[in-house]
This record gives C-alpha cells, structure tokens and sequence, in this order.
C-alpha cells in the first residue's frame, strides 16, 4: 500500500503540474458559476495543522476507518458498497502548511472504483480543514479518471470539514471550492444529541451533518459523527440522489 501512495504522492508532488497530469478531459469547461461565500482561510493560523484532536473527527495516524453498506444504482439495484479510511503517517506541504493525508479505497460488489489522497489540517481554533484531494477512478483495474484540485491551484480553494463548535441552526459552509473539477460541496449542521447504532457499538450525543453540492441540490448525503470516534454512518436523504447508499461502520 505505501508503494501506491507514494507513486501517487509523486504524480502531484509538483502542485503547478499536477492537474495536467491527472485528466483534463474530465475537468468543468470555463465559465462555471461565481464562487460563493467561503470562510477565511489563513495559513498563519495553523500552529500544529497534522494534530487533528477535533473532538468530532480525530485522525490519529495508523487508524483504519472500515465502512460497510449497500448502495442504490440508477437502476434501482442494491450493490454491496465498502469504503476504507486509512490515515496515515504521510504529509505534504500545500500553501504552506503542512497537511495529513488519508488513503481512501472504494469498493462497489467487491471492485475497486476509486483511490484517493485527501489532504486535511487543523487550524489552532480546532477547526478541520478540507486542502484537496487526488482521486483516481478504476474500471477492470485500470485507472481510467483522476479529478483532483489543491487549494491554491485552478482556483480552487480550501474548506471547512468539521467545525471547532458546530452547533444547531448555524448557517451551511463551503467543504472547499473548486470550479476546474466541479467540487461545489457544502456542509451544515442537521441534528445533535442523537443515538445511533452501527455494528462497531452503539454512540449517544451523535452529530449529524448534511452535505451537498450545486450539481445535486435536492440530494443530501447525512453524516454521523460520534464524539471522540469520527464518522460511524454515512445516510441519505431527499429526491434527486442519483446515488443512494448506507454505509456503517
């Protein structure tokens, strides 16, 4: 596995380069929409931006998040979906700040779809933040798309993916921006206080947040965060899903 992630790490070493490299073929045509509002991102704020001791999502190097599900394709048929969180000991430097890097597998009816880098730090608030992220796409074992964005680079700009005090009511915050590849993703606060119940154990005071973005405004992927653990459950709500899954943890 580290002989993978270190041939990626390679192909996007240099950030100026890396998106023409990666597909282009699959990245937004100019003209996309305006950015919205965005949350201040000042790297002079990132004191020890690796030490991610968000209360509601710790990424602790050497930890393995393993989740397990169904998903529901376009065509109504459930498929067994397993997704794999690895969280590193790697690190790269992007706008200078130094980010942690987690090592994402997909796999949909037991094949791997997607790998991807993703790039998180914490501010000194306890504020984690979203850098980027270098995803591949495989069909028969073969990589045949990679839609990757860095903050800094094409535009794009980094984002909040879990906040130091979330509370109820607050308004929805950007996950990050990026215009070249379409990653409109926002997230808010839906619900505190909940009880839920996955195979690793059953969590009381569970935050919920709900994502979505401008491609898909009336799907809502819901995330349930379980203090001092992270994510334990991936959900789904609303109408226009083009991809419905529950996945467990």
């Amino acid at each position: 596995m580290m002989r993978t992630i270190v041939a990626a790490l390679a192909s996007i070493w240099s950030v100026g380069l890396f998106v023409g490299c990666a597909g282009a073929q699959d990245r937004r045509p100019d003209g996309a929409s305006a950015a919205p509002p965005l949350a201040d991102f000042d790297p002079g704020r990132f004191a020890r931006p690796i030490q991610i001791d968000n209360i509601w999502m710790p990424l602790k190097p050497g930890t393995r998040f393993t989740y397990e599900g169904t998903t529901i394709e376009d065509d109504g048929t459930a498929v067994p979906h397993r997704f794999i969180m690895h969280v590193t000991d790697l690190t790269k430097v992007i706008a200078g700040i130094r980010a942690m890097i987690t090592w994402d597998l997909d796999y949909r009816d037991g094949e791997l779809v997607e790998a991807e880098l993703a790039f998180y730090a914490q501010d000194s608030s306890g504020t984690v933040w979203y850098l980027g992220e270098y995803p591949e796409e495989y069909e028969d074992g073969k990589v045949v798309a990679a839609r990757p964005w860095i903050h800094g680079v094409e535009d794009a700009r980094a984002g909040i993916m879990m906040q130091a005090q979330p509370q109820a009511g607050t308004r929805s915050y950007a996950e990050g921006w990026a215009p070249a590849v379409g990653w409109t993703d926002r997230g808010q606060v839906d619900q505190m206080g909940l009880k839920t119940c996955v195979p690793a154990g059953c969590y009381e005071d569970v935050l919920v947040i709900a994502e979505t973005s401008a491609e898909e405004p009336d799907a809502q992927q819901l995330k349930y965060y379980a203090r001092g653990v992270g994510n334990v459950r991936v959900g789904w709500r609303g109408a226009g899903e083009k991809t419905k899954e529950i996945l467990e943890q």
